[in-house]
């Protein structure tokens, strides 16, 4: 039995670097606009402190879920998915086998 996690054909990489990098862009920019959101509402000292911290925080959780690394990038997939920043659909090029664990891992 082969290991799915550690065989990409290069169709299948392109895919999940284009789903990838769709998901990241797709965050940073709701990120982006919530920042100029916030930033046209501050008036105080305290809340340009409260957003330094809260952009520490989704910097580090940022950092630490985009992980391309074939090894892991099923279970990535799935919590993109779960947070709703990849769409199923947009990994229909992966082999059926993968598509199902990452469906299956949305589920848990």
């Amino acid at each position: 039995m082969q290991d799915i996690e550690a065989n990409w054909s290069p169709v299948e990489q392109k895919t999940a670097r284009e789903a990838f990098e769709k998901a990241y862009q797709r965050e940073i920019s709701a990120l982006l606009e919530q920042v100029r959101a916030t930033t046209n509402e501050m008036a105080e000292l305290d809340e340009l402190w409260t957003l330094h911290d809260f952009l520490s925080a989704k910097r580090h959780e940022i950092d630490g879920k985009y992980d391309y690394n074939y090894q892991v990038l099923l279970f990535v997939f799935a919590n993109l998915i779960k947070d709703g920043w990849l769409h199923l659909e947009e990994l229909q090029n992966l082999e059926q086998e993968k598509l199902a664990k990452i469906a299956a891992l949305t589920r848990m």
